[in-house]
């Protein structure tokens, strides 16, 4: 006996789709993001509490600016994704403080990307 299913309605593959590229670019810029701010929060302590000398911070001083603008992109993934499951306000600001928070970004990127997949495929059985 073979089981045949219906095709996808076109408002389920669509959002499928916006859904599965969304939550791709959030788990990159997240895992991107996070990274960077570890090495930011390591420059950190090596110029202002190792007082490490200025000839070996130059080669790292790029960091700040590079966190900056890599989380300027990283806030635009998070809205993305964020817009596209239709969240809560609340997960948008928590999403958006784990690019600034040491290590969140990486834990609640786990839980996130959980939470969007199993929408996805709770939207593509309901059809």
């Amino acid at each position: 006996m073979t089981e045949t299913t219906t095709p996808a309605s076109p408002e389920v593959a669509r959002f499928v789709r916006r859904a599965s590229g969304a939550m791709k670019r959030y788990r990159a810029m997240a895992w991107i993001t996070g990274t960077l701010l570890l090495a930011l929060c390591v420059e950190v302590i090596l110029k202002y509490v190792l007082d490490v000398p200025h000839d070996v911070i130059r080669y790292i001083e790029w960091i700040p600016y590079a966190h900056g603008w890599v989380y300027i992109v990283y806030l635009v993934s998070v809205f993305d994704l964020w817009s596209v499951m239709r969240w809560r306000f609340g997960r948008l600001a928590t999403m958006a403080a784990a690019g600034v928070v040491p290590v969140m970004s990486f834990i609640l990127e786990k839980k996130v990307h959980a939470q969007a997949l199993a929408r996805v495929e709770h939207a593509q059985r309901s059809v």
